[in-house]
């Protein structure tokens, strides 16, 4: 298949034929391009927009002009993307200095107030390339997990102890009591504010746009994964300064933004001590525009990369049984939702590009179809970002983990590199990725305006 990018005089000619009942004014007034929500669809240039999108979390990495940057590779990323109907991209615009060994680095804060602008720039950017191939970004604004620096920094910047998950006598339990006491710390929630207010502030070094005024970010997205803590009477404890985050900082957002939608970054039901009502609660306030959910089939113990054959049946009844599961409370609370996180590992667990694919292949094509049908049929889903986008990238050490100077890839310098990754040498999953892409754009024929594909 060829790829044509149309001309703007021709996508102007569309939008008068689509628009024909609008004014001149309107019409121009439309050109900002940014996403609104409409009932229970996400609308783009008046019409219902629907997507296929990717995590691309270290595009401000490979954009920036310091010791991670690669633009060219980030440009060749974003083409590669762009081909295979990927529009959508789920990128990390928050990282903090952190005690923790497996953490990122460098940081885009090193302490509070204190950036490393040439990862910014990197931002800026991203930012514009994607503006240039009509692509729209989510950006995340925190972490409750550790390989960012994330909430559990943001407390150790106001002088609490952190807890390190791979300390034996800490762990993980320790580690999430921790990261879920930032939000009854206000001391904290006002160090991640003003680092919020500075980004949504920012002018683009390279366009000139502000971000607050830039139609290519789609939502501005609280966190990556908040949860309350652990599912135990600490974690119910604190559901009442989760509740309170939420609405405040979405509203807060809101306040210094007019012009952007604001999600949670939830991971649904299993983010919210497994209870339905949980994620109602914390989703119920206005000032969230659209929900999320996440789906880790390995992570939750359903899937088993070196049994597929054997564990990969049982994953797809849950896995489908778990996407209905959220259209429906998206249904109830009248609100959109995306799948923004999943992914499934390559046969027997390997990691490098190249090794077969069969499962996680299976594994898309059914949630993929799910998708479709849902949207055809009028459900609240609206799209998903596969995690993740590994690129060019790959594994440099025998243990497969990242060190510093490494390429990055999807997968977070905790994870081994390519454990989750769709590589550009994947050609079989990036069949299906643009198949299903391809139909996506052809639901919401808004995409139709910018971009044409010639079979």
């Amino acid at each position: 298949m060829r790829l044509q990018r149309k001309s703007l005089l021709c996508a102007l000619g569309v939008v008068s034929v689509l628009l024909s009942s609008c004014s001149l004014l309107s019409m121009f007034q439309e050109r900002e391009d940014f996403i609104r929500i409409q009932g229970m669809q996400f609308i783009h240039n008046g019409a219902p927009y629907y997507f296929a999108g990717t995590n691309f979390w270290y595009g401000c990495y490979l954009g920036s002009p310091g010791s991670t940057g690669n633009r060219p590779r980030l440009l060749r990323e974003l083409d590669a993307l762009w081909e295979n109907a990927v529009m959508n991209l789920r990128i990390l615009a928050a990282s903090e200095e952190s005690y923790i060994r497996r953490s990122v680095r460098p940081a885009i804060q090193n302490a509070p107030g204190v950036v490393d602008d040439s990862l910014l720039q990197g931002l800026d950017f991203l930012l514009a390339e994607m503006a240039r191939r009509d692509m729209h970004a989510v950006l995340y604004l925190g972490n409750y997990w550790e390989w960012s620096g994330g909430m559990s920094q943001y407390n150790v910047w106001t002088g609490r102890v952190g807890a390190d998950p791979e300390n034996a006598s800490q762990g993980w339990g320790a580690f999430m009591d921790s990261s879920a006491s930032f939000y009854s710390n206000p001391k904290a929630v006002e160090l991640h504010r003003n680092y919020v207010r500075l980004l949504i502030g920012r002018r683009n070094t390279i366009n000139g746009r502000v971000y607050s005024e830039d139609p290519t970010i789609m939502s501005w997205q609280l966190a990556n994964e908040p949860r309350p803590g652990r599912d135990n009477d600490l974690g119910k404890s604190n559901l009442p300064a989760f509740y309170r985050w939420i609405h405040e900082t979405a509203k807060f957002i809101h306040s210094l933004d007019t012009n952007h939608l604001v999600c949670t970054g939830s991971e649904g039901i299993v983010g919210t001590l497994m209870s339905e009502k949980i994620f109602v609660e914390a989703h119920r306030t206005a000032s969230v525009d659209y929900l999320n959910f996440h789906l880790w089939a390995f992570n939750w113990g359903w899937f088993n990369p070196e049994r597929w054959e054997e564990t990969l049946p049982s994953t797809e009844t849950k896995a489908t049984a778990y996407i209905n599961q959220h259209i429906e409370l998206a249904r109830a609370l009248g609100k959109p939702i995306v799948m923004e996180e999943f992914g499934l590992g390559r046969n027997g667990g390997k990691i490098l590009p190249g090794t077969p694919t069969t499962a996680r292949d299976r594994y898309y094509r059914l949630i993929y179809r799910l998708l479709e049908d849902s949207a055809r049929a009028g459900a609240p889903i609206a799209g998903s970002n596969f995690w993740g986008w590994g690129g060019e990238g790959s594994a440099q050490h025998p243990d497969g983990m990242w060190q510093r100077g490494d390429p990055f890839v999807a997968d977070p310098p905790q994870e081994p590199q390519g454990l989750n990754s769709v590589f550009v040498a994947d050609t079989s999953t990036l069949r299906i990725i643009r198949e299903h892409g391809l139909t996506m754009l052809k639901i919401g024929p808004a995409s139709s305006l910018t971009i044409a594909r010639d079979r």
